[in-house]
């Protein structure tokens, strides 16, 4: 199984996931008077378009280069990312609004059942988490990793839900409200990780300069190529689920042209070999 398909197998686990989750937390919220339970269910609900989104992105990004696309299709990622995250930043204003509005309107106090629906959640989506987040390092999927940050969020919400009602259940008339201080505290954590989120993918969109440990490695396999006597550029871009790179390599300045591109060559393949994460290696030779 390639990169892809693993890709796409655990968004398929993800929208599964999200949806049977989002029915449990509507119907658990509802009957069980929990607002913060709803407020899951709000961000479980946008997590299976946004796991859609991810799923339709990662299919896109493995199409294979083109005329009109020589290095891929894999820039949808980070772009799917951003959608990704404005999902959640509208689950998170929602939630918000919401909140606010309850506290300030008096409210029966949860059911206690709520809370043995939300530790079998919480258990659920951290190990959703560590699943999806596993498969985004060894694919190196940018809008997977996306996904997985879904799943820890949703975990981290249901924590607070869970504080919420305890709160509420333990000293009963009057602390109704902590239920929704809870779900406001949930839909804060929700904006702190679209930034986490965002951040890495505008670095992808944008060619920063975040490669640093490849570099290192490029270079040290590169001195292990017979004629290569030094390197000295070495540019490495993200595409998709793959790494583009651009590097000058140092030779003797009396070697003959076909001799220069056999180096070439042979470095080309060196690098390839020893970092399959690598799709394409541009050499140019700088004479010593």
């Amino acid at each position: 199984m390639n990169k892809h398909e693993s890709a796409i197998n655990t968004t398929y686990f993800s929208i599964v996931g999200n949806a049977s989750l989002a029915l449990i937390k509507w119907l658990a919220g509802y009957f069980g008077n929990s607002y913060a339970l709803i407020a899951d269910a709000i961000e479980s609900t946008a997590d299976i378009f946004s796991s859609f989104l991810v799923l339709l992105g990662i299919k896109y990004a493995s199409r294979p280069a083109d005329k009109n696309h020589p290095y891929g299709h894999g820039r949808v990622e980070p772009l799917i990312t951003f959608l990704v995250v404005g999902f959640l930043i509208t689950s998170a204003t929602i939630i918000a609004h919401d909140s606010i509005v309850n506290i300030n309107t008096p409210h029966e106090l949860p059911k206690p059942f709520t809370l043995i629906v939300l530790g079998l959640i919480i258990i659920w989506k951290e190990i959703s988490y560590r699943i999806v987040i596993k498969k985004s390092i060894q694919t190196n999927s940018s809008s997977l990793k996306a996904d997985a940050w879904h799943h820890r969020s949703d975990a981290i919400t249901s924590v607070s839900a869970f504080i919420g009602i305890s709160i509420a259940l333990f000293f009963g008339k009057g602390y109704e409200s902590a239920d929704d201080w809870a779900a406001l505290f949930g839909s804060a954590f929700i904006l702190y990780n679209s930034y986490l989120i965002f951040r890495p993918a505008l670095s992808e969109i944008m060619d920063e300069h975040i490669y640093d440990d490849t570099i290192e490695l490029i270079r040290f396999n590169s001195l292990k190529v017979k004629g290569v006597i030094d390197t000295e550029k070495c540019h490495v871009r993200k595409i998709g689920m793959s790494y583009h790179v651009d590097l000058h390599a140092i030779v003797d300045r009396n070697i003959s042209v076909r001799d220069g591109h056999e180096i070439a060559h042979q470095l080309k393949n060196k690098i390839l070999e020893e970092l399959p994460d690598i799709a394409d290696v541009f050499i140019h030779i700088e004479p010593n």
